[in-house]
């Protein structure tokens, strides 16, 4: 009867640990494929920032999603990357010409795996060294993942307004 309790109790250590050891694996893969899809997406927000200081409109659009949603700061509604590239493209060769765009990623919250919501701060500089030329935005992004690639669904972006004192 020893034999068979001794037994029961080695088995059950091993299956405890044996569990512990595959749940820790899990955990750290999972850890390691969060990690991998944050950089991806900050990588994102990179390539938008980069398009918009390069003036080229296409460059700006490549990481949406072919029939991405983009609410502009005024709120007017754009359909699909062809027209976020050339309504960008119309505004980066005009009122927008020779501006630079700087993005902080503030938040990146997965509702699953596969879809993210990104809020990024942008310090938009129209003219250099002249401070009446600038703006704050905060925009909200939503981005899915499809055949391990992410791209932006939808674009929400708000004038951050600058209170007087």
């Amino acid at each position: 009867m020893r034999t068979i309790i001794t037994a029961v109790a080695l088995l059950a250590s091993i299956s405890t640990v044996s569990y512990s050891v595959a749940l820790s694996a899990r955990q750290n893969s999972t850890s390691a494929a969060r990690a991998e899809d944050e950089a991806a997406i900050r990588k994102i927000v990179s390539r938008i920032q980069d398009g918009w200081n390069k003036g080229d409109g296409n460059a700006f659009a490549a990481p949406f999603a072919e029939d991405a949603d983009y609410v502009v700061i005024n709120g007017m509604r754009i359909k699909g990357r062809s027209g976020i590239a050339s309504g960008h493209q119309q505004i980066f060769d005009t009122i927008y010409k020779n501006s630079r765009n700087a993005g902080t990623v503030q938040g990146i919250r997965f509702l699953r795996d596969d879809v993210a919501v990104v809020h990024v701060e942008w310090h938009l500089k129209i003219r250099e060294n002249d401070p009446s030329g600038e703006g704050r935005a905060m925009n909200s992004m939503i981005m899915t993942k499809e055949k391990g690639q992410w791209s932006i669904a939808a674009f929400q972006n708000t004038l951050i307004s600058v209170r007087e004192k």
